[in-house]
């Protein structure tokens, strides 16, 4: 299987041409109100037309309840759903059985035992996003830039695929990809200027960077 490239955040159609054209995945659009990287329902319908299936769009909320998320999927033409909150294992397979799209549970870990706590959500989750802990006193989810240890990652059963996220950049997706062999990488703030606003440069050099480091 081919490595997986999604590139998270994105907000304008400049940014989004860039990463299709770079050859993104999957487009990650974001829903949550206190990020950088927040749009509104009307941009989404705007940016989500223009990827006419050129990838896969990929809604992250955070513990949204059902209206929001059929708002959003209906706005965004969403393939999958991303939850980056603190849903629970049975709240992933309610909103899995209720939309009838793919479900990709984001887990935040710091140590070993945040590791161990991914078993949860197998056979609830479609795929695993692998991120890093916020900060305690963060605003919102999500990996704030920073990378964690990735050998914790050795507490995970080696059958379990998953997307690493978590600090990843054009300088280091390389190296993540040969120590940690994921199926699909995941980067937001690692390709921007400053927080919420994309460069283009460093998403197209995100994206070859993972494409040659899969090679090997």
């Amino acid at each position: 299987m081919s490595m997986l490239i999604k590139i998270c955040g994105l907000s304008t159609e400049e940014t989004l041409e860039a990463a299709l054209q770079a050859g993104a995945d999957m487009i990650g659009f974001n829903f949550v109100a206190k990020s950088p990287r927040y749009i509104s329902l009307e941009t989404a319908r705007r940016l989500g037309a223009k990827v006419r299936g050129r990838a896969r769009k990929a809604a992250l909320l955070v513990d949204a309840d059902d209206a929001a998320i059929g708002a959003t999927i209906d706005a965004l033409g969403a393939d999958i759903l991303q939850l980056h909150g603190k849903e629970t294992p049975e709240r992933v397979r309610a909103v899995a059985s209720r939309f009838g799209l793919p479900v990709m549970k984001a887990v935040g870990v710091a140590t070993r035992d945040d590791v161990r706590a991914i078993a949860g959500y197998r056979g609830m989750a479609d795929h695993i996003l692998i991120d890093a802990k916020p900060p305690k006193d963060a605003a919102y989810p999500g990996g704030h830039g920073k990378v964690f240890d990735w050998t914790i990652l050795e507490a995970l059963d080696p059958g379990l695929s998953f997307m690493l996220s978590g600090g990843l950049s054009p300088a280091n997706v390389a190296e993540a990809i040969k120590r940690v062999r994921p199926w699909a990488v995941d980067v937001s703030s690692g390709v921007e200027s400053v927080p919420g606003v994309k460069d283009v440069a460093k998403i197209r050099a995100f994206i070859a960077a993972a494409r040659d480091a899969a090679k090997v």
